[in-house]
């Protein structure tokens, strides 16, 4: 009489099993992995000449070839005739901040706070990937602040306190008074024709909005991924925050005392900085929440070989 190994019996079930969800695991690959190129070619063919186009526009907005809509003034207002002195904060740094500083505290952060048990390598792949993530949305969220104010600027065309001495208008030589002028171009020798179109500019604040987002957005992620009295140092992160918060109020109030910006200027532009960095938080990081590792992350054959090895063990023990 042959008697048949149950164990034996047990392995090849399992092998048989196991083999069966290779197969649906690589299936299953071959499913994600088509669904990636889809998703490149998405980007590539949709996503990226959208971003030409609008980048395009906004360049064409700020050379002038676009029209933009001129706002009347009235002749002698004195709200439009202070002496153009040059900006606290310029424009270079203003732009170079928001692009730089976000990527290097949130590089620096995911990587101090990354498990030191892996290996450097590891270490590097994954926070280069979720800083890559994180910085993504930021920059979309500039960009959408960007395109935002300066479709505000075009319609409203209002000119700035500096209207008088960077434009120079004709009509405004000869008009008396204090009567409206509703049309007149600018004639400055002295500006730039950029800073000509830019005289009627004001409304809303550009520096203003996009500081706002970046201090904010800076503030509230160390906030969520670095904040905690239990670690060695309880000054650093709350001293950054402050930084980021100053710097936001820095931008935002030297547009006023500089007599670039009207204070409701920089009260909207504040406003819109506001609604993209919430809109940048929940919308897009999803509040700076960690995604979490779990069984899930195993393949299914992984885990349908585990639970099966289990079973025969115990069915085997004594």
């Amino acid at each position: 009489m042959v008697h048949s190994n149950p164990l034996r019996s047990s392995l090849k079930e399992i092998q048989r099993k196991t083999g069966s969800l290779k197969r649906r695991d690589l299936e299953s690959q071959k499913t994600k992995d088509d669904g990636k190129d889809n998703r490149l070619w998405w980007r590539l063919g949709v996503d990226v000449p959208i971003f030409l186009i609008a980048a395009t526009l906004l360049t064409m907005f700020e050379l002038g070839v676009l029209l933009q809509h001129k706002s009347g003034f009235f002749c002698n207002d004195p709200a439009l005739s202070y002496k153009f002195t040059g900006d606290t904060v310029s424009t270079e740094v203003i732009v170079s901040t928001i692009i730089l500083l976000p990527f290097i505290v949130m590089f620096l952060t995911e990587y101090i706070l990354f498990d030191s048990v892996y290996t450097t390598q590891t270490r590097l792949q994954y926070v280069s990937r979720r800083t890559g993530r994180l910085y993504g949305s930021y920059v979309y969220a500039l960009f959408f602040n960007l395109i935002v104010v300066e479709v505000m600027k075009g319609i409203t065309g209002n000119p700035r306190p500096t209207f008088f001495d960077l434009c120079e208008p004709d009509t405004g030589k000869t008009c008396n008074g204090s009567e409206y002028v509703a049309t007149f171009e600018c004639t400055s020798s002295r500006s730039t024709s950029w800073l000509q179109r830019d005289s009627y500019h004001s409304f809303p604040s550009g520096h203003t909005s996009l500081s706002v987002l970046c201090g904010f957005f800076m503030a509230w992620y160390l906030q969520r991924r670095a904040f905690s009295w239990r670690r060695r140092s309880v000054l650093v992160v709350p001293l950054l925050q402050v930084a980021c918060v100053s710097y936001s109020a820095l931008c935002s109030l030297s547009r006023i005392t500089d007599h670039r910006h009207h204070w409701w200027d920089v009260l909207v532009g504040a406003v819109v900085g506001v609604l993209t960095f919430l809109y940048a938080v929940y919308a897009l990081c999803n509040n700076f929440t960690t995604p979490q590792k779990s069984q899930g992350d195993m393949t299914a054959s992984q885990h349908t070989v585990r639970s099966l090895v289990f079973r025969e063990e115990r069915s085997a023990a004594p």
